[in-house]
């Protein structure tokens, strides 16, 4: 079984060279060692030094060269809308709070969709729409290698674990 160990980020190399691709929900595209097949049957293990976060278009190169393009699955979301941008921040803090993982997109928040957060955010004054689209929620400041991009962010970080030192 092949092996890919390097990641080329969207825009750093030609999507048309890729020879497969692996579609994948956000929680599945932060790995650092997984064994994936691609749409076409290309059968590899990821195989990172750390857990990094994928995003839709970056490419994972085999040993023989070859690139599978990672392509983000689309997830049922809620997307967020506020009155002004000191609603959205204060709408933004209400889920940071909550430990919700949120992606900015333009002037609204995305979130997993979740019936009771939904309604809270109702209740704060929120316009929340039901949609289906590719999930890439911000990774947080505290990731190794202090990484703000979430390149290098695994999914073993969560302030509920007693941890909360974020220090060298």
């Amino acid at each position: 079984m092949q092996r890919a160990s390097e990641i080329k980020r969207a825009g750093d190399w030609d999507a048309a060279e890729a020879v497969d691709r692996v579609v994948l929900d956000a929680d599945e595209r932060q790995r650092r060692r997984v064994v994936l097949t691609g749409e076409n049957g290309t059968h590899f293990m990821l195989d990172l030094p750390h857990a990094a976060m994928l995003h839709d278009g970056d490419g994972l190169v085999l040993e023989d060269g070859a690139i599978v393009r990672v392509v983000g699955r689309p997830e049922p979301l809620l997307e967020i809308e506020a009155a002004t941008p000191h609603h959205l921040a204060r709408l933004a803090w209400h889920l940071g709070n909550r430990h919700t993982d949120v992606q900015i997109a333009g002037e609204r928040l995305r979130i997993r969709r979740d019936h009771v957060l939904a309604e809270m955010l109702k209740r704060l004054g929120a316009h929340v729409t039901e949609i289906e689209a590719l999930f890439d929620p911000e990774q947080g400041a505290y990731g190794p290698h202090g990484d703000a991009h979430g390149h290098a962010h695994g999914r073993g970080h969560h302030h509920h674990d007693g941890d909360h030192s974020h220090g060298t």
